[in-house]
């Protein structure tokens, strides 16, 4: 099993009045040959938005697109008439498909919002566009990991037009917890918050780490932690 660690340091940054957003992948002017995105994963991109601004109506077509919110809120509304706000604990995922357009503005008048938004290349293109907010149950958690994505997608679970399952567990200090990838998968792990071991290695909110190789990955919060992992074909 092989480790390539994205640091947080080197993600491709957008800054605006409005926006701070920080890059996992090559995304907008940001380019990095090394960055260009890993399996079916596109986009991960950390945003922080000040209140009462957000991303106006603008087109996406064939990208399964999931919002993570890590605090704050996000009011979202789409061409195909879906209007909610999403809150920490809830994951929001979009399959734009053969065209949508969609707005997501920070309702607050006093407060940012901090989120993640990831990018997942479909496998078939031109399908219905769709929408699903579920909320995250941690009573469904096995082995410490919480699906939240896969591609049959069934209640507490979006679905995802991909060979590619989505996890999310959040430990505490000193907590462990593992994973173990089957032969042909592959696995990124993103540090959405907190700090944690892997193999030795210090990982800290931002970083991400590309994951090839059958085996097990094991891990130890250094500090209260939210964790992202996508198991890929």
């Amino acid at each position: 099993m092989t480790f390539k660690i994205h640091e947080r340091d080197l993600r491709g940054r957008t800054k605006t009045g409005w926006l701070d957003s920080y890059h996992t992948f090559s995304f907008g002017d940001f380019r990095d040959p090394e960055r260009m995105g890993f399996r079916s994963l596109r986009v991960i991109n950390e945003d922080f938005v000040i209140p009462g601004a957000g991303f106006p109506t603008h087109p996406h077509s064939d990208m399964e697109i999931i919002t993570v919110i890590l605090k704050g809120e996000l009011a979202h509304k789409d061409s195909m008439g879906n209007g909610a706000t999403i809150r920490p604990g809830e994951v929001q995922k979009m399959s734009a498909g053969s065209g949508i357009t969609h707005s997501e503005f920070n309702p607050s008048n006093d407060n940012p919002v901090h989120l993640l938004q990831i990018w997942i290349r479909p496998d078939t293109r031109g399908i219905k566009p769709g929408y699903e907010q579920i909320i995250v149950d941690q009573k469904n958690a096995k082995d410490g990991w919480v699906l939240v994505g896969d591609r049959e997608g069934s209640g507490n679970v979006v679905s995802i037009h991909q060979d590619a399952k989505l996890f999310t567990a959040s430990l505490k200090t000193g907590e462990k917890i593992s994973y173990a990838f089957n032969k042909d998968r592959y696995g990124f792990l993103q540090i959405a918050r907190g700090e944690i071991d892997l193999r030795g290695e210090t990982v800290r909110q931002g970083d991400g780490v590309e994951i090839s190789g059958e085996g097990n990955i094991e891990i130890t919060a250094k500090a209260d932690s939210e964790l992202l992992l996508f198991d890929l074909g």
